[in-house]
């Protein structure tokens, strides 16, 4: 088929799977549809001749007479059926026609995204009005400022000292957390508090692994009957510290993730099975309990982290002009005292701009995760005691001699 005899059959194909899903919800509801699937096919494939005949200005044309006659159809049928969607589909179906002529490939994709809205009306339906409520309907308003409105318009270049500071890395980084918190809340009300513990490690992980450890700990010094449970959560949090590593330095440099590739998955494998085997004993040992599911983000946490990227940024730009490689390393594990992914996207950042090398930073990653964990380690002995914490050790060390030992075997290979 030639390129416009394969735009036209697009345009009629994007018509019939539109008309096709009309017709079927209007039999089910036993209502006389204003436009059925041969109306569907010819609107569909008037937008592509009107394109094809006389440009913008045709199909301009035809458009507003397909607009009147959807007009028309929904005076006539507002009795039996006071909704628009029909209406306004037909007018989709015209504009597919005709982009189909400039993007067929694009205006079949979108065809098909607009059959399923269509065809899932009870389901979305069902989430908005049951489902969702209030406050996570304004969370997702925020994440969706945060990530169309605020974003784009931030300069994607380094600034200040030593151009160190990349507006759009940083806040790319708040989104990213934003995301992730938001993934796992909806994870949690799917699952229900059943693994309530196990759930709220795993997510607690994602925001700060060595608050979680904390808390976990106190919990299970303050309720010994959920001391495996806790002690689950806790090891299950430090496997969302691997996963979010990894994300948030492949966000900031592609080439960081892959020289972290093999550290990152052999300390990845440690935590999961090191939590897996604490995990089932939990679940198996013990009923969880009712909790509280909280927010579907917390922006202030993403915030803040965001605030600590750039002043590791400052911090590590200022001692890696002073001292070389060993200034980086030196002030990219003291930021991992308090946060591993903050010191790891700044390094990650400080390579991406071509200050050093990719294993460079890699190293400072390393030395970063070390760190934060020896913070993990303290945090345990001292809030959850001597049980808990022998408990949670294990899986700490064997985290790190997973990442260390990746990177011996990369640096070998």
């Amino acid at each position: 088929m030639t390129d416009p005899a394969l735009a036209l059959t697009v345009a009629l194909g994007c018509g019939l799977l539109l008309g096709v899903e009309r017709e079927r919800r209007m039999s089910e509801e036993s209502n006389r549809a204003p436009a059925g699937v041969r109306t569907f096919a010819l609107v569909g494939l008037a937008g592509g001749l009107s394109w094809r005949l006389g440009g913008t200005t045709t199909a301009a044309v035809a458009l507003g007479f397909v607009a009147l006659a959807a007009v028309v159809g929904y005076v006539r049928s507002k009795e039996t059926d006071p909704g628009l969607t029909t209406e306004v589909a037909l007018v989709v179906d015209f504009l597919l026609g005709a982009l189909a002529q400039r993007e067929t490939g694009l205006a079949a994709g979108v065809a098909v995204g607009t059959a399923i809205v269509l065809a899932g009306r009870e389901q979305i339906h069902t989430v908005v009005r049951q489902t969702l409520s209030e406050r996570e309907l304004h969370d997702g308003l925020l994440f969706a400022a945060c990530a169309l409105i605020v974003l784009p318009l931030l300069p994607d270049r380094g600034l200040g000292p030593h151009g160190s500071l990349n507006p759009s890395i940083i806040w790319r980084l708040v989104v990213i957390v934003m995301a992730i918190q938001a993934a796992g809340y909806v994870a949690l009300r799917a699952l229900g508090p059943r693994y309530g513990l196990l759930v709220t490690g795993l997510l607690g992980g994602f925001v700060s692994s060595t608050a979680t450890i904390g808390i976990m700990g106190a919990r299970a010094v303050r309720e010994p009957s959920l001391r495996r449970g806790a002690t689950a959560a806790a090891v299950v949090s430090s496997v969302a510290t691997v996963i979010l590593l990894a994300i948030v330095v492949g966000a900031a440099s592609l080439e960081t993730l892959r020289e972290l590739a093999l550290p990152l998955t052999f300390a990845g494998l440690a935590a999961v099975g090191y939590a897996l085997l604490f995990a089932l004993r939990a679940t198996r040992a013990e009923k969880q309990e009712e909790f509280d599911r909280g927010r579907a983000f917390n922006l202030r946490v993403a915030i803040v982290l965001a605030l600590t990227v750039a002043l590791v940024l400052l911090v590590s730009s200022v001692l890696n002009a002073a001292l070389g490689r060993a200034g980086l390393v030196l002030g990219t594990a003291t930021a991992g005292l308090a946060d591993s992914q903050s010191a790891a996207i700044s390094a990650a950042t400080l390579s991406h701009a071509g200050q050093i090398s990719a294993s460079g930073a890699a190293l400072a990653v390393l030395a970063a995760l070390s760190a934060n964990t020896l913070s993990k380690a303290v945090i345990a002995a001292m809030l959850g005691k001597r049980r808990f914490a022998a408990d949670v050790w294990p899986g700490l060390a064997l985290i790190l001699g997973g990442a260390w030992g990746g990177w011996a075997l990369a640096s070998v290979a």
